[in-house]
């Protein structure tokens, strides 16, 4: 069965929204993901496919499955509540850009072949670089070259390790790859890697998301590094090393969230948490885990996009977004912070609500493989996910001390989005059937039984009175005007002020080399005057007769040497 590639939709569209302005423009954001979701939905059943000849290689540009469906829903879900909450933008270079990085997600999640996926990897990167540069701040152009560099390298990595993929194995077939083909799959790897944030990698994220418009974070927050959780499900599933990777992604953002001023990059972190969950699913390998990292992108998408609008509503209403200087906001913003605490219950993986459903599938697998340690310290990673976002989000933006802030309510279009995102978190929290029903994988699990339950509401209600606990000891870290580095310190401060450090020493060196050897000549030159000689070889006002005289016995010498030589 062969069909219609459904980023092409995107793509085209891409150019309509170029061309059109007012109503036309937002009639065509909100019609693209509703038309492509539609076709994926009803055109588009597993094995269907589309290739394209490019000099003698056939590339497949779409290969679909249950995973790739899934993955396509999902984006056109996503991209349908970024468009509404980007209505009111009146700048047709931030929705173009949204456009094709959605368009991109897809292509790269339908792809067959390794050539292909690289050519819409780096789609990605080049279309959501423009949702930081839009904000049109210094930090964000500064930010938005940093966040590129390492997209870009991520791409230089895949294409490198297709190309030894492709001379080991005369394949590019995008399929289970793993790590025991050697170079070509360790590169692969880092390649994607490097776009699910994996630790010592994650830089561009917490580094770039923040500094983006207050629409784009949206964007980039369902896109790329769900691509890479999609990637890694097919490519290394099983590999355990992963497991051990993607506990260390889900604890060591908690302790750089929980001191982070800035609300937005608090959820950046947070989203390197929620990814560490699905990443050490795909690790297990079980069809359980695989399902429930699938499951958790799919919630995450969602409830993480939802608490990125609240606080982006909050950014566009008042203008700053540290913690420091908010609180009291419910009074203005009573909508904006009801929808905020659905997003906070979900992330939190309260019973009811779409984190749990998904979660608790990953939780249950580390069990069941005898993941034991690893399961106590996912435990401290989800008791730490309630302290960072579902806690601290909504109370030092919402309430803690009354700043004295009275603003408007979030706009309509962005109070219909947040609605939108609200009410799928609840309906997969109270519904899991239908979302696992669409998951690849056989498998028979259901989320509410007494065990899971009671245990997930031990765990939220001590952490809730850790929390409480803490701030009345005066002992829970406040909300600093600072600004944090981890990774970042390596490239920002590190290498600049070595490099700056090594260029003093050079000039010192120099400087002093230059010193050392004009006052050695110096002293042998001074030293050398003192000789009667030496004004027949280095005289300052050698006299005329002394010079006629030396040029002659040299002509003369010259003349002899010549005369013994015939």
């Amino acid at each position: 069965m062969i069909e219609f590639p459904p980023f092409l939709l995107y793509f085209i569209a891409a150019l309509l929204v170029a061309m059109t302005r007012g109503l036309a423009q937002q009639a065509l954001l909100l019609a693209t993901p509703v038309v492509t979701g539609l076709y994926l939905w009803f055109g588009i059943e597993p094995g269907a496919h589309a290739t394209l000849s490019v000099i003698e290689y056939e590339l497949i540009v779409m290969r679909a499955d249950t995973l790739s469906l899934l993955f396509g829903y999902l984006f056109c879900i996503a991209s349908l509540i970024a468009a509404i909450f980007s209505l009111h933008v009146n700048d047709t270079k931030q929705h173009i850009a949204g456009v094709i990085y959605a368009g991109s997600a897809l292509g790269a999640v339908f792809s067959g072949d390794l050539i292909t996926l690289f050519i819409f990897w780096e789609l990605l990167a080049i279309s959501s670089v423009f949702l930081i540069w839009a904000r049109g701040t210094d930090r964000a152009l500064k930010a938005g070259m940093r966040y590129l560099v390492f997209q870009v390298l991520s791409g230089v990595l895949l294409l490198a390790g297709a190309l030894v993929y492709f001379h080991n194995t005369g394949s590019l077939a995008f399929e289970h790859i793993g790590l025991d083909i050697g170079i070509a799959g360790w590169l692969i790897f880092i390649a994607f890697g490097i776009k699910s944030a994996f630790p010592f990698l994650h830089s561009w994220l917490t580094d770039g998301y923040p500094e983006a418009t207050v629409t784009g974070t949206v964007f980039l927050s369902a896109f790329t590094t769900k691509v890479a959780v999609y990637a890694l499900a097919r490519g290394f599933a099983g590999e355990e090393l992963l497991v051990y990777i993607g506990v260390t992604m889900a604890c060591f953002p908690i302790f750089y969230a929980v001191i982070e001023n800035d609300l937005r990059k608090v959820l950046a972190y947070s989203l390197i948490n929620q990814v560490g969950f699905m990443v050490t699913g795909i690790g297990i390998g079980t069809a359980l885990a695989l399902n429930g990292a699938v499951a958790h992108a799919f919630s995450d998408v969602i409830f993480k996009g939802l608490l990125f609008m609240t606080m982006g509503a909050v950014l566009y209403r008042v203008g700053n977004i540290n913690g420091s200087d908010l609180g009291g906001l419910y009074k203005s913003m009573p909508k904006t912070t009801v929808l905020c605490i659905v997003g906070a219950l979900s992330i939190s993986a309260f019973p009811l609500f779409s984190g749990f459903v998904s979660k608790s599938m990953i939780m249950t697998a580390l069990m069941a493989e005898d993941y034991g340690y690893f399961w106590l310290l996912m435990l401290f990673a989800s008791a730490g996910v309630f302290h960072h976002a579902g806690i601290k989000i909504p109370y030092f933006a919402f309430f803690a001390h009354d700043s004295g802030i009275r603003t408007e309510e979030a706009p309509r279009n962005m109070l219909i989005a947040m609605s939108i995102a609200a009410s799928l978190c609840l309906f997969i929290g109270m519904q899991p059937q239908y979302l696992y029903a669409l998951l690849p994988w056989e498998m028979d699990y259901w989320p509410y039984d007494l065990t899971h339950v009671l245990t997930q509401l031990q765990l939220l209600f001590f952490s809730a009175l850790a929390f409480v606990w803490l701030n009345k000891k005066g002992m829970y870290p406040p909300e600093l005007r600072s600004v944090n580095l981890d990774m970042e310190w390596f490239y920002r401060k590190l290498l600049p002020g070595g490099a700056l450090k090594g260029l003093s020493v050079l000039r010192a060196a120099k400087s002093a080399s230059m010193t050392g050897l004009a006052t050695r000549t110096e002293a042998i030159r001074t030293g050398f005057n003192k000789y009667p000689i030496a004004k027949y070889y280095l005289s300052e006002s050698w006299p005329t007769g002394s010079m006629v005289f030396w040029i002659s016995v040299i002509l003369t010498a010259f003349l002899l040497l010549g005369n013994l030589g015939h």
